[in-house]
Protein backbone atom coordinates (compact mmCIF):
# COMPACT_ATOMS: atom_id res chain seq x y z
CA UNK A 1 0.00 0.00 0.00
CA UNK A 2 1.29 3.31 -0.84
CA UNK A 3 2.75 5.54 1.66
CA UNK A 4 2.85 9.21 1.68
CA UNK A 5 5.84 11.28 1.13
CA UNK A 6 5.66 14.80 3.01
CA UNK A 7 6.01 18.55 2.12
CA UNK A 8 5.95 21.49 4.45
CA UNK A 9 3.09 23.37 5.78
CA UNK A 10 4.44 27.09 4.65
CA UNK A 11 7.69 28.30 4.69
CA UNK A 12 8.19 27.63 8.81
CA UNK A 13 5.18 25.42 9.47
CA UNK A 14 5.47 21.16 9.85
CA UNK A 15 5.74 18.91 7.55
CA UNK A 16 2.87 17.29 7.30
CA UNK A 17 2.05 14.35 4.67
CA UNK A 18 1.42 15.01 1.38
CA UNK A 19 -2.69 14.53 1.56
CA UNK A 20 -4.71 15.02 4.47
CA UNK A 21 -8.01 14.51 6.29
CA UNK A 22 -10.96 16.05 6.30
CA UNK A 23 -12.94 15.21 8.78
CA UNK A 24 -16.46 16.84 8.42
CA UNK A 25 -18.54 14.71 7.14
CA UNK A 26 -17.20 12.10 10.16
CA UNK A 27 -19.99 13.64 11.88
CA UNK A 28 -21.99 16.38 10.48
CA UNK A 29 -22.87 17.57 6.84
CA UNK A 30 -23.35 14.57 4.77
CA UNK A 31 -26.29 12.42 6.09
CA UNK A 32 -25.78 9.15 8.81
CA UNK A 33 -22.81 7.84 9.23
CA UNK A 34 -20.72 5.07 11.11
CA UNK A 35 -18.83 6.36 14.01
CA UNK A 36 -16.69 2.87 14.35
CA UNK A 37 -15.99 3.13 10.86
CA UNK A 38 -14.95 6.91 11.06
CA UNK A 39 -12.71 6.21 14.03
CA UNK A 40 -11.16 3.06 12.21
CA UNK A 41 -10.40 5.61 8.86
CA UNK A 42 -8.86 8.06 11.18
CA UNK A 43 -6.26 5.10 12.37
CA UNK A 44 -5.75 3.60 8.87
CA UNK A 45 -5.10 7.38 7.24
CA UNK A 46 -2.33 7.85 10.27
CA UNK A 47 -1.16 4.50 8.87
CA UNK A 48 -0.54 5.47 5.32
CA UNK A 49 1.17 8.77 6.33
CA UNK A 50 -1.60 11.08 7.31
CA UNK A 51 -0.72 13.05 9.52
CA UNK A 52 -2.92 16.32 9.08
CA UNK A 53 -6.29 16.61 10.30
CA UNK A 54 -8.91 19.32 9.55
CA UNK A 55 -11.88 20.12 11.47
CA UNK A 56 -13.61 23.26 12.45
CA UNK A 57 -15.58 24.68 15.82
CA UNK A 58 -18.45 25.34 13.58
CA UNK A 59 -19.24 21.24 12.40
CA UNK A 60 -22.05 20.00 14.67
CA UNK A 61 -22.03 22.71 16.97
CA UNK A 62 -18.13 21.26 18.34
CA UNK A 63 -19.12 17.69 18.19
CA UNK A 64 -16.62 16.72 14.95
CA UNK A 65 -13.88 18.47 18.11
CA UNK A 66 -15.12 15.92 20.52
CA UNK A 67 -15.37 13.10 18.19
CA UNK A 68 -11.47 13.81 17.08
CA UNK A 69 -10.48 14.45 20.42
CA UNK A 70 -9.83 10.26 21.80
CA UNK A 71 -7.68 10.34 18.57
CA UNK A 72 -6.03 12.90 19.28
CA UNK A 73 -4.52 12.45 22.24
CA UNK A 74 -3.76 8.36 21.32
CA UNK A 75 -1.52 10.09 18.47
CA UNK A 76 -0.24 13.87 19.86
CA UNK A 77 3.12 13.30 18.43
CA UNK A 78 2.26 12.26 15.39
CA UNK A 79 -0.88 14.48 14.18
CA UNK A 80 -1.14 17.92 13.17
CA UNK A 81 -4.44 19.44 14.14
CA UNK A 82 -6.30 21.81 12.35
CA UNK A 83 -9.32 23.92 13.49
CA UNK A 84 -11.23 26.98 12.88
CA UNK A 85 -13.12 29.75 13.98
CA UNK A 86 -15.26 32.27 12.95
CA UNK A 87 -18.25 30.87 11.03
CA UNK A 88 -21.50 29.75 13.05
CA UNK A 89 -24.96 28.08 10.88
CA UNK A 90 -27.99 28.39 12.88
CA UNK A 91 -29.33 25.01 13.58
CA UNK A 92 -32.68 25.39 13.19
CA UNK A 93 -31.89 26.58 9.28
CA UNK A 94 -28.92 25.77 8.28
CA UNK A 95 -28.56 27.74 5.40
CA UNK A 96 -28.53 31.55 7.94
CA UNK A 97 -25.10 31.67 8.60
CA UNK A 98 -22.87 34.30 10.33
CA UNK A 99 -19.19 35.28 10.43
CA UNK A 100 -17.72 36.63 13.68
CA UNK A 101 -14.09 37.83 13.33
CA UNK A 102 -14.23 40.32 16.63
CA UNK A 103 -11.11 39.56 18.54
CA UNK A 104 -12.98 38.74 21.88
CA UNK A 105 -14.44 36.25 20.04
CA UNK A 106 -11.68 34.64 18.45
CA UNK A 107 -10.21 34.43 22.16
CA UNK A 108 -13.42 32.59 23.33
CA UNK A 109 -13.43 30.53 20.16
CA UNK A 110 -10.11 29.22 20.14
CA UNK A 111 -10.36 28.39 23.97
CA UNK A 112 -13.27 26.45 23.49
CA UNK A 113 -11.80 24.58 20.87
CA UNK A 114 -8.78 23.76 23.08
CA UNK A 115 -11.29 22.30 25.79
CA UNK A 116 -13.46 19.88 23.61
CA UNK A 117 -9.76 18.81 21.88
CA UNK A 118 -8.77 18.00 24.57
CA UNK A 119 -4.99 19.80 24.18
CA UNK A 120 -3.01 22.51 25.14
CA UNK A 121 -2.45 23.96 21.60
CA UNK A 122 -3.53 23.80 18.13
CA UNK A 123 -1.38 23.31 15.75
CA UNK A 124 -3.18 25.13 12.58
CA UNK A 125 -5.67 28.25 13.60
CA UNK A 126 -7.74 29.08 10.67
CA UNK A 127 -10.12 32.00 10.26
CA UNK A 128 -12.88 30.26 8.46
CA UNK A 129 -14.59 32.91 6.77
CA UNK A 130 -14.16 36.81 6.29
CA UNK A 131 -16.30 38.48 8.12
CA UNK A 132 -17.44 41.61 5.61
CA UNK A 133 -15.73 44.98 6.64
CA UNK A 134 -14.10 43.83 9.50
CA UNK A 135 -9.91 44.80 9.38
CA UNK A 136 -8.11 41.89 8.47
CA UNK A 137 -5.11 43.36 9.95
CA UNK A 138 -7.07 43.70 13.27
CA UNK A 139 -8.25 39.56 12.84
CA UNK A 140 -4.65 38.65 11.98
CA UNK A 141 -3.36 40.50 15.02
CA UNK A 142 -5.62 38.81 17.53
CA UNK A 143 -4.42 35.75 16.21
CA UNK A 144 -1.21 36.29 16.14
CA UNK A 145 -1.45 36.93 20.03
CA UNK A 146 -3.09 33.03 20.46
CA UNK A 147 0.41 32.17 19.12
CA UNK A 148 2.56 34.48 21.83
CA UNK A 149 0.24 32.92 24.63
CA UNK A 150 1.03 29.25 23.36
CA UNK A 151 -2.59 28.26 22.25
CA UNK A 152 -1.57 28.52 18.89
CA UNK A 153 1.26 27.04 16.97
CA UNK A 154 0.77 28.17 13.08
CA UNK A 155 -1.82 30.28 11.34
CA UNK A 156 -4.06 29.77 8.63
CA UNK A 157 -6.83 31.56 6.46
CA UNK A 158 -10.02 30.02 4.22
CA UNK A 159 -11.19 32.02 1.40
CA UNK A 160 -9.38 34.59 1.22
CA UNK A 161 -8.25 36.91 -1.68
CA UNK A 162 -4.93 36.89 -3.24
CA UNK A 163 -4.49 40.47 -1.23
CA UNK A 164 -6.05 40.15 1.53
CA UNK A 165 -3.82 36.99 1.82
CA UNK A 166 -0.65 39.47 1.52
CA UNK A 167 -1.92 41.87 3.75
CA UNK A 168 -2.60 39.04 6.18
CA UNK A 169 0.61 37.83 5.93
CA UNK A 170 2.43 41.08 6.51
CA UNK A 171 0.92 41.12 10.48
CA UNK A 172 1.90 37.53 11.09
CA UNK A 173 3.50 34.89 8.92
CA UNK A 174 0.65 32.62 7.59
CA UNK A 175 1.56 28.81 6.86
CA UNK A 176 -1.60 27.94 5.08
CA UNK A 177 -4.45 29.13 3.18
CA UNK A 178 -7.81 26.56 2.62
CA UNK A 179 -9.70 27.23 -0.55
CA UNK A 180 -11.90 24.95 -2.70
CA UNK A 181 -9.80 23.64 -5.22
CA UNK A 182 -10.48 20.89 -7.59
CA UNK A 183 -10.98 20.14 -11.72
CA UNK A 184 -14.32 21.38 -10.98
CA UNK A 185 -13.68 25.00 -9.04
CA UNK A 186 -10.53 26.91 -10.20
CA UNK A 187 -11.74 30.61 -9.20
CA UNK A 188 -8.34 31.10 -6.79
CA UNK A 189 -5.95 30.03 -9.63
CA UNK A 190 -6.59 34.21 -10.44
CA UNK A 191 -4.86 35.86 -7.51
CA UNK A 192 -5.04 33.18 -4.48
CA UNK A 193 -2.64 30.67 -6.03
CA UNK A 194 0.31 32.80 -7.15
CA UNK A 195 0.15 34.79 -4.00
CA UNK A 196 0.45 31.60 -2.06
CA UNK A 197 3.25 30.93 -4.11
CA UNK A 198 5.06 34.09 -3.85
CA UNK A 199 4.82 34.30 -0.44
CA UNK A 200 5.55 30.63 0.62
CA UNK A 201 2.20 29.50 1.97
CA UNK A 202 0.68 26.37 1.57
CA UNK A 203 -2.30 25.83 -0.49
CA UNK A 204 -4.88 23.45 1.36
CA UNK A 205 -7.61 22.36 -1.03
CA UNK A 206 -10.69 21.28 0.67
CA UNK A 207 -13.44 19.41 -1.52
CA UNK A 208 -11.08 18.38 -3.74
CA UNK A 209 -12.82 15.33 -5.11
CA UNK A 210 -16.13 17.70 -5.58
CA UNK A 211 -17.87 16.67 -2.64
CA UNK A 212 -18.20 13.35 -3.78
CA UNK A 213 -19.63 14.50 -7.18
CA UNK A 214 -16.33 13.66 -9.14
CA UNK A 215 -16.00 10.16 -8.01
CA UNK A 216 -19.47 9.25 -9.72
CA UNK A 217 -20.40 8.36 -6.47
CA UNK A 218 -24.12 10.46 -6.87
CA UNK A 219 -25.85 12.69 -10.07
CA UNK A 220 -28.31 14.97 -8.98
CA UNK A 221 -27.93 15.63 -4.97
CA UNK A 222 -31.61 16.52 -4.32
CA UNK A 223 -32.68 12.80 -5.83
CA UNK A 224 -29.96 10.44 -4.40
CA UNK A 225 -28.98 11.99 -1.23
CA UNK A 226 -30.45 12.22 2.20
CA UNK A 227 -32.43 15.15 3.54
CA UNK A 228 -30.15 16.03 5.80
CA UNK A 229 -27.09 16.32 3.44
CA UNK A 230 -25.54 19.67 3.11
CA UNK A 231 -25.05 19.03 -0.71
CA UNK A 232 -28.41 19.43 -1.31
CA UNK A 233 -28.14 23.37 -1.20
CA UNK A 234 -25.01 23.41 -3.42
CA UNK A 235 -26.55 24.84 -7.04
CA UNK A 236 -24.00 22.71 -8.66
CA UNK A 237 -24.90 19.16 -7.68
CA UNK A 238 -28.82 19.40 -8.07
CA UNK A 239 -31.51 19.85 -10.97
CA UNK A 240 -30.82 20.72 -14.64
CA UNK A 241 -26.73 21.75 -12.99
CA UNK A 242 -26.02 18.16 -11.94
CA UNK A 243 -27.42 16.53 -15.21
CA UNK A 244 -24.95 19.11 -17.07
CA UNK A 245 -21.60 18.34 -14.82
CA UNK A 246 -22.68 14.60 -14.73
CA UNK A 247 -21.71 14.82 -18.61
CA UNK A 248 -18.50 16.21 -17.48
CA UNK A 249 -16.80 12.99 -15.77
CA UNK A 250 -16.31 11.42 -19.02
CA UNK A 251 -12.90 13.15 -19.76
CA UNK A 252 -12.35 12.00 -16.38
CA UNK A 253 -13.27 8.55 -17.21
CA UNK A 254 -11.36 7.95 -19.70
CA UNK A 255 -7.57 9.01 -18.29
CA UNK A 256 -8.71 6.63 -15.24
CA UNK A 257 -9.49 3.98 -17.89
CA UNK A 258 -5.67 4.86 -18.73
CA UNK A 259 -3.97 4.35 -15.39
CA UNK A 260 -6.64 1.64 -14.03
CA UNK A 261 -7.66 4.24 -11.71
CA UNK A 262 -10.69 5.34 -10.03
CA UNK A 263 -12.16 8.51 -11.09
CA UNK A 264 -11.67 10.44 -7.65
CA UNK A 265 -7.81 8.98 -8.05
CA UNK A 266 -7.66 11.35 -11.02
CA UNK A 267 -9.15 14.27 -9.36
CA UNK A 268 -6.52 14.24 -6.86
CA UNK A 269 -3.58 13.15 -8.79
CA UNK A 270 -4.77 16.41 -10.63
CA UNK A 271 -5.03 18.81 -7.32
CA UNK A 272 -1.56 16.96 -6.78
CA UNK A 273 0.59 18.19 -10.22
CA UNK A 274 -0.82 21.63 -9.58
CA UNK A 275 2.40 22.37 -6.84
CA UNK A 276 4.56 21.42 -9.54
CA UNK A 277 2.56 23.62 -11.73
CA UNK A 278 2.22 26.47 -9.52
CA UNK A 279 5.25 26.64 -7.30
CA UNK A 280 3.99 25.79 -4.14
CA UNK A 281 3.05 23.39 -1.46
CA UNK A 282 -0.28 21.76 -1.96
CA UNK A 283 -1.85 19.38 0.76
CA UNK A 284 -5.15 18.74 -0.33
CA UNK A 285 -7.42 17.29 2.46
CA UNK A 286 -10.44 14.56 1.02
CA UNK A 287 -12.88 13.90 3.49
CA UNK A 288 -14.04 10.24 4.21
CA UNK A 289 -15.19 8.38 6.61
CA UNK A 290 -14.26 5.04 5.03
CA UNK A 291 -10.94 2.89 5.49
CA UNK A 292 -11.30 1.34 1.83
CA UNK A 293 -11.43 5.57 0.33
CA UNK A 294 -8.84 6.77 2.71
CA UNK A 295 -6.77 4.00 0.95
CA UNK A 296 -7.58 5.02 -2.38
CA UNK A 297 -7.74 8.59 -1.84
CA UNK A 298 -3.67 8.10 -0.57
CA UNK A 299 -2.90 6.08 -3.89
CA UNK A 300 -3.17 8.73 -6.15
CA UNK A 301 0.06 10.00 -5.34
CA UNK A 302 1.35 7.23 -7.78
CA UNK A 303 -0.47 8.39 -10.71
CA UNK A 304 1.32 10.80 -12.92
CA UNK A 305 -0.80 12.88 -15.87
CA UNK A 306 0.64 13.69 -18.72
CA UNK A 307 0.60 16.92 -20.62
CA UNK A 308 -2.05 15.80 -22.77
CA UNK A 309 -4.23 14.15 -20.03
CA UNK A 310 -3.88 17.66 -18.36
CA UNK A 311 -4.54 19.71 -20.98
CA UNK A 312 -8.09 17.43 -21.46
CA UNK A 313 -8.82 18.17 -17.92
CA UNK A 314 -8.10 21.32 -17.98
CA UNK A 315 -11.17 22.55 -19.85
CA UNK A 316 -13.56 21.06 -17.54
CA UNK A 317 -13.68 23.71 -15.07
CA UNK A 318 -14.85 26.52 -17.52
CA UNK A 319 -18.01 24.05 -18.62
CA UNK A 320 -19.22 23.25 -15.07
CA UNK A 321 -22.99 24.61 -14.53
CA UNK A 322 -23.77 26.42 -11.00
CA UNK A 323 -21.89 28.06 -8.50
CA UNK A 324 -20.11 26.37 -5.72
CA UNK A 325 -22.41 28.00 -3.14
CA UNK A 326 -25.42 29.30 -3.47
CA UNK A 327 -23.99 32.69 -2.11
CA UNK A 328 -20.53 33.45 -3.26
CA UNK A 329 -20.09 35.99 -0.91
CA UNK A 330 -18.22 33.91 2.13
CA UNK A 331 -16.12 32.69 -0.32
CA UNK A 332 -12.74 34.78 -2.16
CA UNK A 333 -14.40 34.61 -5.56
CA UNK A 334 -16.92 37.00 -4.61
CA UNK A 335 -14.72 39.32 -3.80
CA UNK A 336 -11.61 39.37 -6.32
Amino acid sequence: MTRLTTTRLGADGPQVGLQGLGCMGMTFAYGPTDTDEARATLERALELGVTLYDTADVYGAGDNERFLAPFLRAHRDEIVLATKFALSIDPDDPTNRSINNDPSYIRSSVDASLQRLGIDTIDLYYMHRRAPGAPIEETVGAMAELVQAGKVKHLGLSEVTGQELRTAHAVHPIAAVQSEWSLFSRDIERGVVPTAAELGVALVPYSPLGRGFLTGSFVSADKELTADDFRRELPRFTGTNATANASLLTPIRTVAAAHDATLGQVALAWVHQQADIHGLSVIPIPGTRSRSRVEENTAAIRISLSDEELSLLDTLAAQVSGERYADMTFTSAGRE
